[in-house]
């Protein structure tokens, strides 16, 4: 349980740099240029992602169950996750409709994840991993707001609404891989055995 705790603080703090030490980013940009920030960037995110991996891995295999969901609950969960791969897809496609109704299409797919996943899981690891990830996508929204309001941000601008298309075709897709044979792949668990 420790790593687990651990690859949080440290995944989420990672991706909360921007947030809890603006200066920190741009001292670290003015000493080693963007490119070297963004290096540093990529290799601390996926160093501690695998360490939150591992440890989720772990933490598995010897926690309880701090509550037991309902049946029913699983399919708001499997619902839930289609329209977060929708905006997952939508926010690495030119903005349509959903990226700029959304605004942060992005943030607002890993919290529906996040919620999805506390709807439909109740072991103590899963709940703490979820709700770290909720908390991270409501506390990045707000800032994301603030910084829009302040003008340090824009928005995207629209492009069209045939990557609306794409992001919804695209989105189900890949939600429908997921649910068949993806997750219980790479998770271990099929969304579909409740």
């Amino acid at each position: 349980m420790k790593l687990l705790i651990i690859g949080i603080i440290l995944f989420l703090g990672v991706h909360l740099v921007r947030v809890v030490a603006p200066g920190f980013r741009q001292s670290m940009i003015a000493s080693f240029g963007e490119r070297g920030w963004r290096a540093g960037y990529s290799i601390a995110s996926i160093l501690t992602l695998i360490l939150l991996i591992y440890g989720f891995g772990q933490a598995r295999q010897v926690t309880g169950m701090l509550y037991n969901p309902p049946v029913w609950t699983a399919h708001i969960a499997i619902t839930l996750m289609l329209i977060a791969m929708i905006c997952l897809v939508a926010s690495l496609l030119p903005a349509g409709h959903i990226a700029t109704k959304t605004k942060h299409p992005m943030v607002l797919s890993v919290k529906i994840w996040a919620l999805a996943h506390l709807l439909a899981n109740g072991e103590t690891s899963s709940v703490l991993l979820f709700a770290a990830f909720l908390a991270w996508g409501v506390i990045l929204r707000i800032s994301l707001k603030r910084r829009e309001r302040a003008g340090e941000i824009t928005l995207r601008p629209f492009v069209s609404a045939k990557y609306d298309l794409y992001g919804v075709f695209i989105g189900v897709v890949a939600w429908a891989l997921i649910i068949w044979k993806l997750h219980e792949w790479l998770i271990g668990v099929s969304p579909l055995v409740v």
